[in-house]
Parts: structure tokens; C-alpha cells; sequence
């Protein structure tokens, strides 16, 4: 066995945009440089996606929809709520980070863990994208590995500063996925959707009081939810510096939250996946070491 757990990546995860857009795009490239350069990303490297194929995308997103982000005419009202332009440099870029969060879950249902260097995007519904997010790229993938029959039960854990509405919304009439997202109670979207399992933060969250609540809740929902893959989302917008977050975790918290989160996973041989989620900060080099939490993090519990 390596000695580091599978990490996927592919240049497409960093998109074009307009000059002085407010979404953190150069992290992705920054993350890989960051974890090829600490030699996290093991002797081999990345492991390269491929782009997801559209009858993937339409096991969790209406044809309508996915037909609009390739062929690049999504109503403007749609481009307004996603936050970015429909350009093909970010269809191209949504098709990349989907297909790597699918070839995670697969690694990791081979290897006990894998993490992406990209993905989270669980605001994505299945009918539109929202909130910097096109594609739902855990909702796709769990739906892929449903459909093959390689497992029979999924749990997403969101630990995102912002409920994963979109994941929620998809999967409202699908007991085969159960949803839990803790996020700031007062923080985007305005309008919640129905995890089944929502715990709401107040603002000012700090370390001790957020990991006593995942120390909580997460141990009993692995041994009744009894899943058969756990999709960890990893945001580190829970980060008392981060841009769009509204709680107070330092470095020291975040790191804490992905040994526990990945270690229960681990220790009740329930295979996970890491998808990075959202995080927003002006000094790129910052958030994407936030980032790399997860992924350093996964290669120290590896083994």
C-alpha cells in the first residue's frame, strides 16, 4: 500500500474569471502546489480525473439544466444565483471537480479514504446552481455509486460554514442518502432547506463548543445511519478569519475536526471521502494551507 492515501486533482480545477471576481479561484492551483511541495500527494502524485460524462450528471440535475452550463445558455437569472459566468472554461472546470469527487468516492471505497482537491459544491440543486456552485458534485457521484449498486447507503457530512441545501434538496425523497449539515444558523442561504439532520451555530462558534457538538452527533449517526461510503465535506469557512463565515475556528480546530471526522470514519471501517468545500480569503497562499488540512491530515491517519 502507498504510503499516502489517494488525492485527485486536474489543472481544469481552476477556471478563467472576470478580473476582481470575489470567488478564491487560484487557491486550487495554490493547494496542489502547496501539497506537491510537502510530497502530501505521495511519490506518484495526483491522480487525474476525468471530466464527468452528462448521463452521470442526470442521475442528480434535470437535462434542461445540464444542457444550459455546457451549451452555455443558462437563463441570466440562473448565471445571477450561481455567482459565475456561464463561460466554458467553468463547465469545463465544474465537469472536472465532479468527475474527481466520483474517482474519490471509488478510491476510497478501494483504498478506506481519498480526498479531492476540489468539490463541496452543495448548493447546487438539481435544477440550478446557487452560490458559487454548478454541479453537485457528491450528490452526482453518490448517485453514480448507487446506480452500479457498489453501495447500498451514503452519508454526507457537511461541515461547510453554509447548509449544504442544495445536497438536502436532492436527496429529500431518497432514503438512500442521509444529509447532515452543521452550519452558522444566520449565514447564507437565507432560506434553509431540510437536511435530515440540521444543527444551526450560533455566531462566534469557537473550537471547544463546535467539536463537542460533532463529538456529539457523529458517532451515533455512523452506527445508525450504518452508511456504506461517508462524504465529509471539509469547508474551512468556519474559520474566524474567513471572509464569508460568521463562526471562530482557528487552524488548530479545523485540524481537529478532520482527524476526528476522518478517523471515526476509519476506525468504523466506513470508507470516506474529502471534498475541500468552500473557504474565502484574500491571501490565497492562507486559504489554500487552511485547505490542505485535510489532505495533510489524511495522509498522517493513512496506513
Amino acid at each position: 500500500m502507498s504510503s499516502a492515501p489517494p488525492i485527485i486533482h486536474h489543472p481544469a480545477f481552476r477556471a478563467e474569471m472576470p478580473a476582481g471576481h470575489r470567488f478564491p479561484m487560484d487557491k486550487f492551483s495554490r493547494l496542489a502546489t502547496m501539497l506537491e511541495a510537502e510530497g502530501v500527494a505521495g511519490p506518484v502524485g495526483f491522480v487525474r480525473p476525468e471530466f464527468i460524462d452528462v448521463e452521470t450528471l442526470l442521475l442528480a440535475h434535470t437535462e434542461d439544466y445540464v444542457r444550459g452550463v455546457i451549451e452555455l445558455i443558462l437563463p441570466p437569472d440562473v448565471v445571477r444565483r450561481i455567482g459565475m459566468p456561464n463561460t466554458d472554461s467553468v463547465a469545463t472546470r465544474a465537469r472536472a471537480a465532479t468527475g474527481g469527487t466520483l474517482l474519490a468516492a471509488r478510491l476510497a471505497l478501494e483504498h478506506g479514504i481519498a480526498c479531492n482537491t476540489a468539490g463541496g459544491s452543495h448548493h447546487a440543486s438539481a435544477e440550478s446552481g446557487a452560490g458559487f456552485c454548478v454541479f453537485n458534485d457528491v450528490a452526482v457521484a453518490a448517485r453514480r455509486l448507487l446506480a452500479e449498486g457498489k453501495i447500498g447507503k451514503a452519508l454526507v457530512v457537511d461541515l461547510d460554514v453554509h447548509q449544504g441545501d442544495g445536497t438536502a434538496r436532492i436527496f429529500e425523497d431518497d432514503p438512500s442518502v442521509f444529509t447532515f449539515s452543521m452550519h452558522a444558523e444566520k449565514n447564507f442561504p437565507h432560506r434553509k432547506a431540510v437536511s435530515d439532520l440540521d444543527i444551526e451555530l450560533a455566531d462566534g462558534t469557537d473550537d471547544a463548543v463546535y467539536l463537542e457538538k460533532v463529538g456529539e452527533i457523529l458517532p451515533a449517526l455512523l452506527s445508525s445511519v450504518r452508511p456504506d461510503i461517508v462524504f465529509f465535506n471539509a469547508g474551512v469557512d468556519p474559520h474566524a478569519d474567513d471572509k464569508l463565515g460568521r463562526l471562530s475556528l482557528t487552524d488548530e480546530g479545523l485540524g481537529r475536526r478532520e482527524a476526528y471526522v476522518l478517523g471515526a470514519c476509519l476506525e468504523s471501517e466506513i470508507p470516506v471521502v474529502g471534498v475541500i468545500g468552500g473557504g474565502y480569503d484574500a491571501d490565497i497562499d492562507r486559504l489554500a494551507a487552511r485547505h490542505a488540512i485535510l489532505h495533510r491530515t489524511a495522509k498522517s491517519l493513512y496506513s
